[in-house]
């Protein structure tokens, strides 16, 4: 890495914690009520002297924080004025068994819960996050995992306890650490994306039996 890399890669990180920075003393000063939407990125930009890219760095990082919930398509809105850093850092130090074990008992539960408590929004939307992600399969990587999460989250969301959305929330930056890092070790495979499909279906079809197994078997893929 040249020295003007090294330069160009200090500002950029340096610009994006200073916008996170912005933008967490505004969330703590009430700015913005929660469950309000943000302003736009174009806005944002504007309103704090940056580049559009730089404003939606620093959201997804208070997206992974939990602060702020990214909907695809519709924008950022505030989901908490509690920073909960802390508990997302404590997660980035688990191991991937651990993650792997977290999954099994969050994740794999929760779709089982949310086959029997789906509403047709539910599989109206879990639909669309499918369509989105079954776009950026063979794509871009940071795009398919982002529909990806959301996906997931949407499948969380569908048991309708706010207790579990909340914890998947803090742990989905553990997951997607790790799909991203699988997409980009091991050659994908359609099968282990068509199980996410079958996963809906029982969803839709009300077993959770088979939700919760087809759900493991993804998670162990």
């Amino acid at each position: 890495m040249t020295g003007r890399t090294q330069v160009t890669l200090l500002i950029k990180r340096t610009l994006v914690e200073q916008a996170v920075d912005q933008l967490r003393d505004r969330i703590a000063q009430g700015t913005w009520s929660i469950g309000q939407r943000l302003p736009t990125e174009p806005e944002l930009a504007s309103d704090l002297g940056i580049s559009r890219n730089t404003v939606r760095e620093a959201m997804r990082v208070l997206a992974f924080s939990g602060l702020v919930e990214i909907r695809q398509g519709d924008g950022s809105y505030l989901r908490t004025a509690q920073d909960p850093l802390q508990a997302v850092q404590a997660m980035a130090h688990c191991t991937v068994e651990h993650a792997r074990e977290t999954r099994h008992i969050l994740e794999a539960e929760a779709i089982g819960l949310a086959a029997l408590r789906r509403t047709e929004q539910d599989l109206r939307e879990l639909r669309q996050a499918l369509q989105h992600s079954a776009a950026h399969f063979q794509g871009d990587v940071d795009a398919y995992v982002e529909c990806d999460i959301n996906f997931h989250q949407r499948l969380v969301d569908a048991a309708h306890n706010p207790a579990l959305s909340e914890l998947y929330r803090y742990f989905s930056g553990v997951a997607a650490a790790a799909l991203q890092h699988n997409m980009t070790t091991v050659p994908r495979c359609q099968a282990v994306f068509d199980l996410h499909e079958q996963i809906l279906d029982a969803v839709a079809q009300r077993d959770p039996e088979l939700a919760k197994r087809l759900s493991r078997t993804l998670i162990e893929s």
